[in-house]
């Protein structure tokens, strides 16, 4: 079932959606060569104390997973596509890092994402994360009251699909508000004019993810978290919490 949000109630993510937007930015900020996963990790937590919020990725465990999920980021590092666990790995010159994090304040949740590299940076990694970051504007702009979850997802895939990188089949967006993942589901790939009417009050995490080697391949590591490239090439993650307005969409986890 899908929730409309009230006008009120999207000023209130949108006040979640900040915490989340300078978490981000201080987790970028303190990356750097020899700075760990784990370092990074309590750059986030910090932000939400500071907050007085919290994290629905601390303690989550779906149905696939077999642990609860140990940490306040997701951080996943060159072929790691999504939900990496932040280890004691310290990042090195080059590395690509996804950066996936959420915040629950009163009541409401923000959800997003940034992919950056460290250090020197190769050619090929700047022009996978551009393309994500192009994606996510795509599906955000066709993120307007009456167009279709389907008019979304042709966007992000036209722009994935275009630039020669895979999409991971089964892992896209989602509803957001009381919950983390609500309905509808948001898939980064279909066909214009199909699915659910986008309506005034719905609020979407918009989210591209891709694989850099052009397959669509992935697996399972073995911490039952982090989905892998299945050719090891990297991988690029980008997303925003936004909400349908009649006014055009608005971002509620802008940085």
């Amino acid at each position: 079932m899908v929730e409309l949000k009230t006008d009120t109630s999207i000023d209130e993510m949108y006040a979640a959606g900040q915490v989340v937007g300078k978490a981000l930015t201080a987790v970028r900020e303190a990356a750097g060569v020899g700075v760990s996963l784990l370092e990074l990790d309590e750059v986030a937590h910090q932000v939400l104390r500071d907050a007085g919020a919290k994290s629905p990725f601390l303690g989550y465990r779906p149905s696939f997973a077999p642990t609860p999920f140990p940490a306040v980021i997701c951080a996943s590092v060159n072929e790691a596509i999504v939900h990496g666990i932040p280890t004691k790995h310290r990042l090195r010159d080059g590395d690509l890092v996804s950066i996936d994090f959420g915040a629950e304040l009163g009541g409401w949740v923000g959800d997003s994402a940034i992919s950056f590299i460290v250090g020197r940076p190769r050619a090929a990694d700047v022009r996978l994360v551009e393309t994500a970051e192009r994606a996510l504007a795509a599906g955000i702009e066709a993120a307007v009251v009456g167009n279709r979850i389907g008019d979304i997802a042709h966007a992000v895939g036209t722009v994935c699909r275009g630039a020669g990188y895979g999409i991971p089949d089964g892992f896209g967006g989602h509803g957001v508000g009381r919950r983390m993942h609500e309905d509808p589901p948001v898939p980064n790939e279909g066909r214009p004019g199909r699915g659910l009417p986008l309506r005034h009050g719905m609020v979407l995490a918009i989210e591209p993810m891709l694989i850099g080697g052009g397959t669509d391949g992935y697996h399972a590591a073995p911490d039952g978290w982090t989905l892998r490239t299945d050719d090891g090439s990297r991988a690029a993650h980008a997303e925003h919490t936004v909400a349908i307005t009649d006014s055009g969409p608005r971002i509620l986890t802008a940085r």
